[in-house]
């Protein structure tokens, strides 16, 4: 007999210590109803990246994402107030504005010609007289909660959550000292890959504990022994001193550069990865219960043509860190799926920030505001 969503969350045990716990269930990663439910209660409630502030610094500048699978638009207004809506038309729910980016004078849906000003107002509807009953000044674009930190937008579907700096907590203070806003963003790349999302983000949080036997460049350059690995509040920050000897692999060697480098993870699905004069952003977005993108965006403290070679060759690094990641999380989700798997305990040296994830997690997947948990 199929096991209930409360029966399967039942399955983990969010307070045992470190040193007694075990991941979440295999089920977790395999079951629709688990991933439905994530969309509601983890996804629908959190502060998601979804653009960058440059993309949206002049009034009619808007950038469009998916969230939770929920559209929606971010706009800068022409009185230079920064707005987020559901990006659907209120007539006959057309998506409005369908392009990733731009800058425009008005939101116009392109079904049957609906627009709306920079401020989600409905200012004009085609072949609209005769209709009775109807209020203009009710049927704008529906709000949704928009906020800033450093270079990046966020949005959150939930009107009661609190502010982004409240969510953020102790990343901010952590992350203001490496100078975020001093980089230069350059290039957007995305994957899909054949796993789910907590599985990336699993991935992210070992510790280090996969680098010396997956990923041979970047270990020639980290000093795996004196990894360290803090969390603090929704965020894990995981560092490791930067060493380069006669051994370290050549491309990595002259592209991860300064004497520490940091990776940070914000609870559910946005990492950090610094390295002096270097930033890559990880945004991980569930397509499935067994699929995720994954969005790289790079950004560099040197941008100059004269610097263009280091920014290609340090980004090609990053590809095949990415791609030898591709490979260990489908065969991690493969193996999810087996019958020979239920769950694994954590290594107490490497594994805290999975162990933060797990309980960060299930207490949002108990959160009885939902109907789905049954």
């Amino acid at each position: 007999m199929e096991k209930t969503v409360k029966e399967i969350l039942a399955s983990y045990n969010a307070s045992a210590p470190l040193s007694e716990a075990y991941t979440i269930p295999a089920a977790w990663y395999t079951d629709a109803r688990i991933a439905e439910l994530e969309l509601q209660n983890v996804f629908s409630r959190t502060w998601q990246a979804v653009g960058r502030t440059e993309q949206v610094a002049k009034p009619g500048q808007y950038v469009t994402a998916s969230v939770a699978g929920e559209p929606v638009v971010v706009v800068r207004g022409s009185d230079n107030k920064l707005r987020a809506f559901f990006n659907v038309c209120r007539h006959h729910a057309m998506t409005v504005m369908n392009e990733p980016c731009g800058q425009t004078p008005h939101l116009r849906c392109p079904y049957h010609g609906w627009t709306y000003n920079l401020e989600g107002e409905l200012r004009g509807m085609t072949e609209f007289d005769g209709v009775c009953n109807f209020d203009r000044a009710q049927n704008g674009l529906v709000p949704v909660r928009v906020e800033a930190w450093e270079k990046f937008v966020f949005v959150n579907l939930d009107p009661q959550a609190g502010s982004l700096v409240d969510f953020l907590g102790a990343l901010a203070g952590l992350a203001q000292p490496l100078g975020f806003s001093n980089l230069k963003f350059v290039e957007r790349r995305s994957y899909t890959l054949d796993c789910n999302w907590k599985v990336y983000v699993d991935n992210f949080l070992d510790g280090g504990y996969h680098v010396p036997h997956m990923h041979k460049g970047l270990n020639s350059v980290l000093d795996y022994t004196n990894y360290t690995i803090e969390n603090v509040d929704r965020c894990c920050v995981q560092s490791s001193p930067v060493t380069v000897d006669s051994t370290s692999e050549a491309s990595a060697a002259n592209t991860r550069k300064g004497n520490r480098a940091y990776y940070f993870w914000q609870y559910p699905n946005f990492m950090l990865n610094w390295y002096e004069g270097y930033l890559d952003t990880n945004l991980v977005l569930p397509l499935g219960v067994n699929r995720c993108e994954v969005i790289f965006d790079f950004y560099f403290g040197d941008t100059s043509e004269s610097n263009m070679a280091y920014v290609r060759e340090s980004m090609g690094v990053s590809e095949v860190v990415q791609q030898e990641d591709i490979v260990i999380c489908a065969g991690v989700q493969r193996g999810l799926s087996s019958r020979a798997y239920q769950a694994g305990r954590l290594s107490v040296r490497r594994e805290a920030g999975e162990h933060l994830f797990h309980r960060l997690l299930a207490a949002d997947l108990k959160d009885t505001r939902s109907a789905v948990a049954r």
